[in-house]
């Protein structure tokens, strides 16, 4: 095990890496098409009905922007459009994506740069969140420092081959603004206020600076009127914020209602996911192994089925997850009552009580957002078969992921570099 140097990383609980070798160094992301994302959809349904399932390439399109930009060429609501799983911005995409009530010929008239639609088929169902069965991952490091390349990119492959702690990657939380777990803590608390003017306005180092200097204003001044004036117009969300903060003064719970209930949903989720890196930090800190069953783990099934590991069952626990049938697992907290079970859980349910946040302020969430936030369980080891190949200074790096699972995890193994070097 090796500690994050890296405040920002330490700020969103990511504060361990599984190898203790030095880094390549590098940067993630040069050009869009060094990271490329291909989906792996589920296996076909049949029938016909009234979704028209699409394939999405997009290159350089922030996935909310990309899908609003389809729905205006296609004359229809965004909220007409679904999708499986949301993808990178910084990157070459490809994924499905459904369309209701839109005709064949009118998504092949699409025209958008670096974005095609291609038909695939008709169905009775939506796509909707996790509907996949994962993605194929082809990213490319480059300009990496490591003195001897090879043998280090060598000695963390062999390394992280049982697994690195599976933390929710930075673009979970924004990327460029990791924000959204605060915005979501903000909606949780009640704090309508605090939610819209984070989002609208707290700015980032690496943010353009005319997109700083906007932020920064709105955050002193909470003035909409003026911020209406300075904002430019790709802000898109938050102009049509500030435009309801313009018309209805003071409405700050209807200001976060002009989001897209899908990145409204998101904030909640981001401070799910935050909790959740903070459990598995606290674990690794006190030098318990994500591999090494404790009694009071809880343990998944591939079936989605729950065990608890106890002083009598380690033994056999320990073989069920050397043998790949289970994994130790952290709860996600949410609406249900959280029963923590073991001390990583107890440290999760501690970081809520601070913040005064519980099971009745996930219920109002719900009510809130429309999204139920019901909990749930992840794995605290990812696992997948890393093919890394090294020429000059780049390094190339193939592999899968299960859904809501994150590359610039396997990705920062290998870098150790400052996150904001992966955007």
């Amino acid at each position: 095990m090796k500690r994050s140097p890296h405040p920002l990383e330490q700020d969103l609980g990511m504060r361990w890496y599984a190898s203790d070798a030095p880094g390549i160094g590098g940067r993630l992301r040069s050009a869009a098409e060094d990271f490329l994302v291909d989906e792996i959809p589920l296996p076909q349904g049949s029938g016909t009905g009234p979704y028209l399932i699409c394939r999405l390439t997009k290159k350089n399109w922030e996935h909310q922007h990309a899908i609003k930009e389809i729905a205006k060429q296609l004359g229809i609501s965004h909220r007409r459009i679904s999708w499986a799983g949301t993808k990178d911005r910084r990157a070459v995409t490809i994924q499905l994506i459904s369309l209701y009530r839109v005709e064949p010929e009118a998504a092949g008239h699409v025209r958008l740069k670096d974005i095609t639609l291609e038909v695939i088929r008709q169905q009775n169902t939506q796509l909707s969140l996790g509907d996949l069965a994962g993605n194929r991952f082809d990213i490319i490091v480059r300009e990496c420092t490591a003195p001897d390349i090879a043998k280090t990119v060598g000695d963390i492959t062999q390394e992280v081959a049982n697994g690195v702690p599976n933390y929710y990657g930075l673009q979970r939380f924004g990327g460029v603004r990791p924000v959204t777990h605060r915005v979501g803590e903000r909606i949780l608390a009640g704090d309508y206020e605090g939610a819209a003017v984070t989002y609208i306005g707290q700015a980032f180092p690496l943010e353009q600076e005319n997109h700083r200097h906007v932020r920064i204003s709105f955050f002193n001044t909470r003035d909409p009127q003026a911020a209406l004036r300075d904002f430019p117009v790709t802000m898109a969300y938050e102009r049509a914020m500030l435009q309801h903060l313009h018309n209805q003064p003071g409405d700050y719970a209807g200001a976060l209602q002009q989001l897209p209930p899908k990145l409204l949903s998101m904030f909640i989720s981001a401070f799910q996911s935050y909790l959740f890196n903070e459990g598995l930090s606290r674990r690794l800190e006190q030098g318990i192994s994500f591999l090494t069953p404790h009694p009071g783990d809880r343990l998944l099934f591939p079936d989605g089925r729950e065990d608890r590991v106890t002083a009598g069952n380690t033994g056999t626990a320990a073989q069920h997850i050397r043998r790949g049938r289970c994994s130790i697992a952290l709860f996600m907290p949410g609406r249900e009552p959280f029963f923590p079970a073991s001390e990583s859980e107890q440290y999760m349910a501690r970081l809520m009580e601070e913040r005064g946040i519980g099971a009745d302020q996930f219920r109002q969430a719900s009510v809130f957002v429309r999204t139920k936030f019901s909990g749930a369980l992840r794995p605290v080891a990812l696992k997948t078969n890393i093919d890394a190949t090294v020429q000059d200074s780049s390094v190339r790096l193939q592999f899968t992921l299960p859904p809501g699972h994150y590359a610039t995890t396997v990705a920062r193994e290998f870098m150790k570099a400052d996150p904001l070097q992966m955007t």
